[in-house]
C-alpha cells in the first residue's frame, strides 16, 4: 500500500513539474507552481517526512507563488502606464 502511495504521488508531482515547465503564461505559471509545491508536500507527507511537507507548504505552496503573483502584477502595472504616457512632441524639442 505504501508504495502505491509513493508511485501515485511522484506521478503527481511530474504532472505538476511538466505543467509548470508548460505553461506560458507568468500568472498561470505562479498557480501551476503552487500545485507543485501542494503535490511535492503530500510526496513528503508520504515519505515520512511531515516537517518539510510543513516548510514545502508554507513556501512552495504559499510565499513564492505570491511573489511571483506580486512581481507580475507590478511588471504589468508599470509596462500599463509607460504605454498610456503621451507621446512627446519632437518639434518642440522633447524626445520620448
Amino acid at each position: 500500500m505504501d508504495d502505491v502511495l509513493i508511485v501515485v504521488s511522484l506521478v503527481l508531482v511530474a504532472a505538476a513539474a511538466t505543467a509548470a515547465v508548460l505553461v506560458r503564461d507568468p500568472a498561470r505559471q505562479a498557480l501551476v507552481l503552487s500545485m507543485l509545491g501542494l503535490a511535492l508536500a503530500v510526496l513528503f507527507t508520504v515519505l515520512q517526512a511531515p516537517d518539510v511537507a510543513l516548510s514545502q507548504l508554507a513556501v512552495g505552496s504559499a510565499l513564492t507563488p505570491l511573489l511571483l503573483l506580486l512581481s507580475v502584477r507590478k511588471v504589468r502595472r508599470r509596462g500599463r502606464t509607460r504605454t498610456e504616457d503621451p507621446p512627446k512632441d519632437p518639434a518642440k524639442g522633447q524626445t520620448g
